[in-house]
């Protein structure tokens, strides 16, 4: 699969590497650590980049989509993520963890991407594939237990939680979809947003205060 380069970088990322159904493969020999693989990218060495794509590919498209609220610009939206990873590696330095280095890229992408499309009626759905966050379960295939009205229950509940989501403050948004959807602690959370550990605590307490008061109805 060819990225989208308008300045003419001649950035190519296999198919395998973009390809959901693959097993991630093995980090480059003598290797433990993802920053040291993005040293090997810095090198030029393209299988190092392949397997950070293809570590990161889903995750990456995971927070894109709880940001934008639209598959396709997910999709495009992970995509332009690597292409700026392989754009920056002359640069990169090894001075904080990958991810965060990683998630900041994707944060600064999903904020100019939100406040662009903010006019734009977002594509608010449910994907009959997607686990629930807390069952592990699928509206498709739920648990045998559950009749029809409490998988109708359980659908407006993660509707519900998914919209409350979407309102809070960006900041807010961005911590919660970081700690709960992409199960990153407060170090790392605070890393990329550049606050305090204490300053990122305040601001998820606060979001999950206003969650906790706005779906009263589904605790």
């Amino acid at each position: 699969m060819q990225l989208s380069d308008p300045d003419g970088v001649g950035t190519s990322v296999s198919t395998a590497a973009l390809d959901p159904g693959m097993l991630i493969a093995a980090p480059p020999a003598d290797l433990s650590t993802d920053a040291e693989v993005m040293l090997r990218v810095k090198t030029g060495d393209q299988s190092a980049f392949d397997y950070l794509v293809q570590k990161y590919r889903r995750p990456m498209v995971s927070f894109m989509y709880r940001m934008a609220r639209n598959s396709a610009a997910a999709e495009d939206l992970a995509q332009e993520v690597f292409l700026r990873v392989y754009r920056s590696r002359e640069t990169y330095e090894a001075s904080a963890k990958f991810t965060t280095w990683l998630y900041r890229i994707a944060t600064n992408l999903a904020v100019n991407h939100a406040r662009d499309t903010r006019h734009e009626r977002p594509e608010v759905q449910v994907s009959l594939d997607e686990p629930d966050e807390e069952t592990g379960t699928t509206l498709e295939l739920p648990d045998g237990s559950l009749n029809a009205e409490q998988v109708m229950v359980r659908r407006e509940r993660m509707l519900a939680i998914r919209e409350k989501v979407e309102a809070l403050p960006e900041q807010q948004k961005l911590a919660v979809i970081m700690h709960k959807y992409q199960q990153m602690d407060y170090k790392q959370i605070a890393d990329v947003l550049k606050k305090s550990e204490s300053a990122t605590k305040s601001l998820l307490f606060r979001a999950y205060e206003t969650l906790r008061e706005q779906l009263k109805e589904f605790i």
